[in-house]
């Protein structure tokens, strides 16, 4: 069954674009394993990521005369990509750090935020209109886009700053989370 597949022009085709598919997506997991220091995670993923890629690349490089390989080899690696992206954001490894600069002292906004889970730092700043309400936030990646919907919700003006810390130690929230 196997050899009429790898024989049949469709199913080659189909064989690589998959392998690739997969090829592609373990190495962007890896490389998000890597770079937030899940190393045993990334040396597991790297196995399986080896492996297809040799198996993927043989079967192209054992057909380089016919074209249609290696574009389902450059399509799979591409959608490969999206794919690795899409789970990337589902996982959302990690914490940010977002920065919020608001006009607005009414509501209290960040009381609003530790109402609902939130570690929030604030000052007042002063910016080139005045005085400005400084926050600083840290929380998980998989609570982003909620903390942002919620500053949004109080203050739909307001100006937001993320960025990923590497590490972080000490203060009320690390000790939260140590529970």
């Amino acid at each position: 069954m196997l050899e009429f597949i790898l024989n049949n022009a469709v199913g080659m085709i189909t064989i690589i674009l998959a392998i690739n598919i997969v090829y592609v997506t373990l190495f962007t997991i890896r490389m998000i394993f890597t770079l937030k220091g899940q190393r045993y995670f990334a040396a597991l993923t790297s196995i399986v990521e080896v492996i297809i890629y040799i198996i993927g690349l043989g079967l192209v490089l054992d057909n380089l005369d016919r074209i249609e390989n290696l574009i389902a080899y450059a399509i799979g690696y591409s959608i490969g990509v999206l794919v690795g992206m899409k789970i990337e954001e589902k996982l959302a490894l990690g914490y940010i750090t977002v920065n919020v600069i608001t006009k607005e002292y009414e509501p209290d906004i960040p009381n609003a935020l530790r109402d609902k889970g939130f570690g929030v730092t604030n000052w007042v700043a002063h910016g080139r209109e005045g005085e400005r309400l400084m926050m600083e936030i840290l929380t998980s990646r998989k609570s982003e886009k909620a903390l942002y919907k919620i500053i949004k919700d109080l203050d739909p003006k307001a100006f937001i700053i993320s960025h990923e810390p590497k590490t972080f130690y000490g203060g009320f929230w690390v000790k939260g989370i140590r529970r």
